[in-house]
């Protein structure tokens, strides 16, 4: 079967309820742990066959935003998720009840009971109409941001198209592009603030409904972060601060010098190269067939997937007008295939999607015959398999970039140690956000620009006053729709840069350590999983420092100049 032959069918709410119901019906009270297994399993099932339905419906309308049946079945699924978490909820509340616990905890492992104690904290049915409406304001900033029709150099494009421009080796042209992008966010700006406002007290009520002091808590608590706080990762971009800013601000000056520009803007940023940052030497389908070849020799199970990938048409990789921005990897479970989504530029971000997205898409292929809870971990540990497969790939990456290959990987160091301090910045401006909700938008902008200016103090607006007032994070759509989702890719990166080390000392025991990580799945909280396969935590003193050391050594003992 071909992606577009799976089959989508409206699910019979009342029918789905009523399963349930009849299911749960078997599980606590006096019922034997074999009958109660059999509900569980059960139940999985019947969720998997619902989750199919929506992810199918999420997939086809980000394909195509203007598609009316998918956009009205968007809707549907808007306004019935919520309804439809209070069985979650009363799942949670039996199986934490259950005289049988041990016999199930045994079946299927303690972290169920973890998550569902969370689960129990983070709804309540009353919250119900309070959920539809958070669904529904962040379908509406994904709607407004795929609106975007950017008239620039005679042609019209989406945020998506305009990234090219951001690197062009003219200055007036990077210049313009970036004024002409903060045009669309600043004839949107009224709208943007009322939608985020709308967020953040929807989401601090919610909270409050719920008995939290804040919505900061019940975010940590919604993403499933069972063994770490918010004081913890205060600690961890401590370190970031300390360790990694002063380096980042160094190779901003090396990427001035090597641009030939004094004092850099924020509109130069992007360019890392006067020849032109690095760039794969063919089109999408040429790119396709040197991931193909590439994860073919790098083993038999990354050969299976790609192939299974490319057997069933699961990439959509073209940018075309009416695609929802941005890139992600999805998994339709009734099928047991994941999905990847991405807008191609013709920029080194395209190759970034094949091995980044390709990661995320090979762990939840070799998780696939898990049970549901177990096939994704939580966000900081799932970005470590996509990470840790960029830099896996440095062995064939030739193939994609040839001449500018020695380019592209002093390039994607650069990249990746520089994207710390903004993750952290996009993180501590959240927490400030919600830990005083009252914040008028005047407010939020002054302290997204404070935030920017203590991570990120070599950023230049110069005469973009609408980007100096501090407007930089309405691009950033996780802040939107995904509050806290953030810090994770800074985590999953430091850790990504210890399989770099460990490839380079020994490819053949990094992957098969990547591919232990990858099996597990999510079966393990983010802090036992990272032990499981002995890499060092983050948020332990020193950790990032030991990290960054060898990286540096590496960008200092390249002369980027003549590259």
């Amino acid at each position: 079967m071909k992606f577009k032959d799976f089959k989508y069918e409206r699910p019979n709410i009342e029918e789905f309820v009523d399963k349930t119901k009849t299911l749960l019906a078997q599980i606590g009270e006096d019922e034997s742990a074999e009958t109660e297994i059999k509900a569980i399993k059960a139940i999985f099932d019947l969720n998997d066959e619902m989750d199919s339905m929506i992810t199918l419906v999420s997939i086809r309308n980000s394909l195509n935003t203007q598609d009316e049946f998918y956009e009205l079945e968007q809707d549907f699924f808007n306004d019935n998720i919520p309804e439809l978490q209070q069985y979650e909820h009363i799942f949670s509340s039996k199986i934490l009840k259950s005289k049988n616990r041990k016999t199930l905890e045994k079946e299927f492992g303690e972290l169920m009971f973890k998550t569902a104690e969370l689960r129990q904290k983070t709804f309540d049915p009353k919250i119900i109409p309070l959920l539809q409406q958070e669904n529904k304001l962040s379908t509406e900033y994904s709607k407004l941001l795929a609106s975007a029709k950017i008239e620039f150099e005679g042609g019209t494009y989406n945020l998506s198209q305009m990234g090219p421009f951001l690197q062009n080796l003219d200055r007036d042209i990077r210049h313009r592009a970036q004024l002409k992008v903060s045009e669309f966010f600043a004839n949107n700006e009224e709208l943007l603030d009322r939608i985020y406002d709308d967020m953040v007290k929807l989401r601090t009520k919610i909270a409050l409904d719920l008995g939290y002091e804040n919505y900061v808590q019940l975010g940590y608590d919604r993403l499933g972060r069972t063994d770490y706080n918010y004081i913890d990762v205060k600690n961890y971009r401590d370190q970031i601060y300390r360790d990694v800013v002063p380096v980042v601000a160094e190779l901003k000056q090396r990427a001035a010098k090597r641009i030939g520009i004094e004092n850099p803007k924020s509109y130069d940023l992007a360019l890392s190269f006067l020849n032109g940052n690095p760039t794969p030497k063919g089109d999408r389908t040429w790119q396709v067939n040197v991931a193909k070849k590439m994860y073919k020799e790098m083993s038999n199970e990354t050969n299976e997937f790609f192939n299974f990938m490319l057997d069933h048409d699961l990439l959509d990789l073209d940018s075309v007008p009416g695609k929802a921005g941005g890139g992600y990897c999805t998994y339709i479970p009734k099928y047991k295939t994941p999905f990847i989504f991405a807008n191609f530029n013709g920029t080194s971000h395209d190759v970034d999607v094949l091995t980044h997205e390709a990661g995320h898409a090979f762990q939840v292929y070799s998780s696939k015959d898990n049970f549901p809870g177990y096939r994704w971990p939580t966000y900081e540990a799932a970005e470590i398999h996509s990470m840790s497969m960029e830099f896996l790939a440095w062995p064939w990456i030739d193939g994609f970039f040839k001449d500018d290959t020695e380019k592209y990987k002093f390039y994607h160091l650069d990249s990746s140690i520089s994207f710390l301090p903004y993750g952290v910045a996009v993180d501590e401006f959240q927490h400030e956000i919600y830990f005083n909700p009252d914040m008028t938008k005047e407010e939020r902008k002054a302290t997204w620009r404070k935030v920017e200016k203590k991570y990120l103090p070599y950023k230049d607006y110069d005469d973009d006053d609408f980007l100096e007032k501090g407007t930089f994070w309405y691009r950033q759509g996780h802040i939107f729709g995904s509050p806290f989702y953030y810090i994770d890719y800074t985590l999953a990166q430091i850790l990504a840069f210890q399989y770099w080390v460990k490839s380079r000392v020994d490819h053949e025991e990094a992957f098969a350590s990547y591919l232990g990580l990858c099996r597990l799945g999510g079966s393990k909280s983010f802090v036992n999983l990272i032990k499981a396969v002995n890499l060092d935590n983050p948020f332990e003193d020193g950790t990032v420092k030991k990290v960054i050391k060898p990286i540096k050594a590496y960008l200092d003992s390249v002369d980027d100049q003549k590259l």
